[in-house]
């Protein structure tokens, strides 16, 4: 409740997306009164989770698109927080520059704009991705990445990179949310995830769920995206997504301290590893071992940093792999991706 006794209210952008999602629903479980923004409302079969959650709390589900300007002033207008979570994530974009890059920033443009017009957003916590950290050339081992480091934009665009598209995206609407945010004193904090895993309310999860079950329904192309990951950065990344989302709520209600970017990561593995975990945790599903020909890193050439985060004095829940992966297959039987 706010000190005046009503509800706060909270703008979750694109909650039929597997991280808003589980957000929408630890607002509502919070507390709070929550508006959350969909390109399409009628489309029961990636919305119908958003029905579900209306049990928890009021939640208003409004129509917006990133590409439309002003779409998102009805939604934004007298919230007290905004979580910019919706973003384009084509992975595999022909041209990325117009299919990935520019929809990303002006997307978030758009939606800085309408909290500017709403007048009542006190903080906006930007969800933008370790991939705006980790991409980037690593000579030799034990590298710690923190808030401090970038992907390399002009790498990336230089050797063409047929992945490019994500990272560089994140890189450059996290830069012009910043101007955006000083230019019209707006308080935002970014939050930087890494691999996101664990059970949200979303139906459908294109995102880290297959890749990090790939090793038990032996899905092969999921598997190339989780080695492409440990190949890239040197390491794989993990958070769980209730982890990542009471961050991006600490960051939110945090009233002095929180500003600039935090990386949310609770732990550093490798493929290894996790299979060594998994095969343990779950003997009758079994790693599936012929994804795990080649060379194999065994501990982390990378570690990416959560100190700051700590600091402030947010404490991680899951911390273990065993912990981390401990609703992913029951959440991988109801998508879908493992078999019941």
């Amino acid at each position: 409740m706010s000190p005046g006794g009503k509800k706060r209210t909270a703008c979750v952008t694109g909650g039929n997306g597997y991280i808003a999602s589980a957000l929408v629903r630890m607002l509502l479980e919070k507390g709070y009164a929550v508006k959350t923004t969909v390109r399409n409302p009628d489309d029961m079969a990636k919305n119908s989770h958003l029905k579900d959650l209306q049990a928890l709390g009021p939640l208003e589900v409004f129509r917006a698109d990133l590409d439309e300007e002003g779409s998102f002033d009805e939604a934004v207008a007298g919230c007290d927080y905004a979580f910019l979570v919706a973003a384009p994530v084509n992975i595999h974009a022909k041209n990325p520059e117009k299919e990935l890059i520019e929809p990303a920033v002006r997307g978030t443009l758009n939606v800085l704009r309408s909290c500017v017009k709403a007048g009542t957003v006190k903080r906006v916590v930007l969800t933008s991705s370790a991939a705006a950290v980790t991409s980037r050339p690593l000579q030799g081992d034990g590298h710690v990445l923190d808030e401090d480091s970038w992907s390399d934009v002009e790498h990336l665009t230089a050797t063409k990179s047929p992945y490019r598209g994500y990272p560089v995206s994140k890189v450059l609407l996290e830069r012009a949310a910043c101007r955006f945010a000083e230019e019209h004193g707006i308080s935002l904090v970014t939050l930087c995830p890494v691999v996101t895993v664990g059970a949200a309310p979303a139906p459908n999860a294109h995102t880290s769920v297959p890749n990090c079950l790939s090793l038990l329904s032996g899905d092969e192309a999921a598997f190339a995206v989780l080695h492409g990951i440990e190949r890239g950065t040197g390491c794989i990344p993990l958070v769980h997504v209730e982890d990542l989302c009471r961050a991006e709520l600490f960051a939110a209600e945090e009233d002095a301290g929180a500003a600039g970017r935090y990386i949310c990561c609770s732990l550093n593995t490798t493929i290894a590893e996790l299979a060594r975990v998994l095969a343990d945790k779950y003997p009758h599903y079994g790693v599936k071992t012929h994804l795990l020909s080649g060379e194999r890193l065994e501990k982390p050439r990378v570690c990416l940093s959560s100190a700051k985060l700590v600091k402030q004095g947010f404490e991680f829940k899951y911390k273990t792999l065993e912990h981390i992966y401990d609703d992913m297959v029951e959440y991988g039987k109801a998508l879908g991706i493992l078999p019941s």
